[in-house]
């Protein structure tokens, strides 16, 4: 039995201060991590070092915005990261994270997409709003993201919209066409 698509409420926001105050408003307002992702840039280019490390089940980064993706790794319980071409490294948490390192593991390839693409494919996000997140992250801007029911992500939507966020879009899964 499949488990029921959930939809995805996107927004976008230009500096990883504002994505931060972001999810910190959506878990004060009583949304689980498990249902919340994040997705930037893992440095700014102008950086003499950047990096990470494992130490058993913590990770420690450096570089201008260590201590942002550190603060949030621990949050999230995990992510990844990768590099996306034409966009460059990119730290992914939280829910996201899961459905990317699923696509990777399992080959999943959705029209050339990459494995990001193809992991926001499948949660619901059209193939049009995929490109412009993509963008958006090249640039250096952040999505914060949240899953779930309709009534959730309404909800999600009205306290993304007072975060100071470029854009906030809505995304229904049961709109978008299944992969082939």
């Amino acid at each position: 039995m499949e488990k029921p698509k959930a939809d995805s409420v996107v927004a976008v926001f230009a500096d990883h201060n504002a994505a931060e105050a972001a999810v910190k408003k959506l878990t004060a307002a009583g949304f689980e991590m498990k249902k919340l992702s994040v997705v930037g840039k893992g440095y700014q280019t102008d950086e003499k070092v950047v990096g990470f490390y494992n130490i058993g089940d913590r990770v420690k980064f450096w570089g201008l915005r260590g201590a942002f993706w550190g603060g949030l790794w621990g949050l999230f319980f995990g992510g990844l990261f990768m590099t996306i071409p034409a966009v460059g490294p990119v730290v992914v948490l939280g829910y996201l994270a899961t459905v990317a390192i699923t696509a990777i593991e399992n080959a999943v390839i959705v029209g050339g997409m990459s494995a990001l693409g193809a992991a926001l494919y499948s949660v619901g996000i059209p193939k049009d709003s995929i490109i412009q997140y993509e963008t958006a992250l090249k640039a250096d801007s952040f999505l914060v993201m949240a899953h779930g029911p309709a009534d959730e992500i309404a909800r999600a939507k009205t306290i993304l919209g007072t975060s100071n966020a470029t854009r906030v879009d809505v995304h229904s899964a049961a709109k978008t066409p299944a992969l082939a």
